[in-house]
């Protein structure tokens, strides 16, 4: 049972990071609110990588229209 617990929290972990360096790709490194990134769960983290999406859209294009 340990092992299987450290297999997935090991893997909960490397989703983390991986999120956390695409936020930083993106020069993102707190939230709107203040929090620093690396502070967030995995769920928040996921949220604000969407949000970065979001931001990232382009109006002027004619793909960026549909809103």
């Amino acid at each position: 049972m340990g092992v299987l617990y450290n297999s997935v929290m090991l893997q909960q972990e490397l989703k983390r990071k991986f999120v956390i360096e695409k936020l930083h790709e993106q020069g993102i490194t707190h939230t709107k609110n203040g929090t620093s990134i690396e502070e967030l769960s995995y769920d928040d983290l996921k949220y604000e990588l969407v949000l970065a999406a979001f931001r990232e859209i382009d109006s002027d294009c004619e793909a960026g229209k549909w809103f």
